[in-house]
């Protein structure tokens, strides 16, 4: 007799949720987006007095430590409910990329990734205020630049799309003819990572 094994179905975000309030303490709109997809129900509060430097060069430790910083700063300012803090950088032969400083800075960074294969790291804090627990954990995936002419790259910061975001460019709007492959999630590109994020709720709740 063959012994199958069925895959078990993987929960949804509302499901683990169960009802309990959730707190992103964020102010990127592509992680609004991600979570309203959902369809889950959260609360958005703005992390405060959070610089976004780089104090370390191992990008894992830098995404964790900014989230956690995020999920901290947020959790003195509300009663019970999950705290979601989380950050992404893009990093390209061990240089951590930000957001760029202005439109010179952003031609920069597009002319490094050109034609090259980047990692995409977000980090993520969970922090219960439930029961007091705390999950941090990351997602990486790797992104191909296809070749970019310098006029296309002009073009591109002219539309002012890149200005917020790290490494210069959305993979999920404008920018996304850019990028020739991905492997890993798209959603942790765009910058909150779903199914990393449903096996932390798993774990924190």
């Amino acid at each position: 007799m063959l012994n199958m094994m069925v895959p078990s179905v993987q929960k949804s975000l509302r499901y683990l949720l169960g009802g309990k309030r959730l707190i992103l303490a964020s102010s990127s709109p592509r992680r609004k987006e991600i979570l309203e997809k959902e369809n889950i129900e959260f609360e958005i509060i703005h992390p405060s007095d959070i610089v976004e430097e780089t104090l370390t060069s191992d990008p894992v430790e830098h995404v964790l430590n900014l989230s956690r910083k995020k999920a901290e700063s947020v959790s003195s300012e509300t009663g019970p409910g999950l705290i979601l803090g989380a950050d992404t950088v893009v990093v390209l032969d061990g240089e951590i990329l930000g957001k760029p400083t202005d439109p010179n800075d952003a031609f920069a960074i597009l002319r490094k990734l050109s034609g090259k294969t980047h990692r995409v790291y977000t980090g993520l804090t969970l922090l219960n205020k439930y029961n007091g627990k705390t999950v941090l954990d990351y997602d990486c995936t790797e992104v191909e630049f296809n070749q970019l002419e310098d006029q296309k790259i002009i073009a591109y910061i002219d539309t002012g799309e890149p200005m917020d975001k790290a490494g210069a460019y959305g993979i999920q709007g404008m920018g996304s003819f850019l990028v020739d492959n991905i492997k890993g999630n798209l959603d942790n590109v765009i910058g909150l990572p779903t199914g990393k994020l449903r096996e932390m709720l798993a774990l924190v709740i």
